[in-house]
C-alpha cells in the first residue's frame, strides 16, 4: 500500500512547494482502473490505488482552490496493462476479445497524450469511464450483476491460483 500512495506524498512533498511558488508544474499520478473500482482477491492494490486517486482528486481541489491555474494535474488509470503483473487474470472469455489486456506501448501513450493536454484524467480504455459512471450510479447490486456479466468479479482467481502454485513449487523446491 505505501509503495502506491507513498510514493506520491513523498514525490509530491519533494516537489510542490517549488511548483507553487512559481505558480507553474504538472502532478501525474498512475493510478489504476482498480482505483476507480474493485474486484475480488486484490483487496490491498485496489485499496492502494483507491488511496492513489483520493490523493489525486484532493491535491487537484487543493490547487484549485488556492487558485495555482498554472499547476495541472492528470490522473492515469488504465485498465489491465500487459505487463505480466497480473499473469492469468481472466474476464469473461466472450468478453476478452473486447477487452484485452492493454500494451505498455499504448498506455503511455495515452498518458503522454493526456499530459501533453492537460487533460486532468485518462482511463484506458474509454469504456473504464462508462463502469466508473454506472458504479456511481446504480445500486450495489447491479453492479456486482455487471461484474458477474463481464467476469470481473472473480477476475483475479486465475492470477491468485498460478501465484499460489508458484509459491508452492518454490517452496518444494528449495525444501521449505
Amino acid at each position: 500500500v505505501f509503495k502506491n500512495c507513498g510514493f506520491h506524498f513523498k514525490t509530491t512533498k519533494a516537489f510542490l512547494p517549488k511548483m507553487l511558488e512559481m505558480n507553474h508544474g504538472h502532478i501525474v499520478t498512475v493510478a489504476s482502473s482498480l482505483g476507480l473500482f474493485s474486484t475480488a482477491g486484490v483487496e490491498d492494490y485496489c485499496a492502494s490505488k483507491f488511496g492513489a486517486v483520493g490523493f489525486h482528486e484532493s491535491l487537484s481541489h487543493e490547487l484549485k482552490a488556492a487558485e495555482k491555474d498554472g499547476i495541472k494535474t492528470t490522473l492515469v488509470c488504465p485498465y489491465l496493462v500487459d505487463t505480466g503483473m497480473f499473469r492469468g487474470c481472466r474476464i469473461r472469455k466472450e468478453i476478452e476479445p473486447f477487452l484485452p489486456p492493454l500494451k505498455p506501448e499504448y498506455c503511455v501513450k495515452q498518458a503522454m497524450r493526456a499530459i501533453l493536454t492537460d487533460q486532468p484524467m485518462i482511463c484506458t480504455p474509454r469504456l473504464m469511464y462508462m463502469v466508473t459512471f454506472m458504479k456511481s450510479i446504480l445500486p450495489f447490486e447491479a453492479v456486482v450483476c455487471m461484474y458477474r456479466f463481464l467476469g470481473a468479479d472473480k477476475c483475479m482467481y486465475p492470477f491468485i491460483a498460478q501465484r499460489k502454485q508458484a509459491t508452492n513449487n518454490n517452496e518444494a523446491k528449495n525444501g521449505i
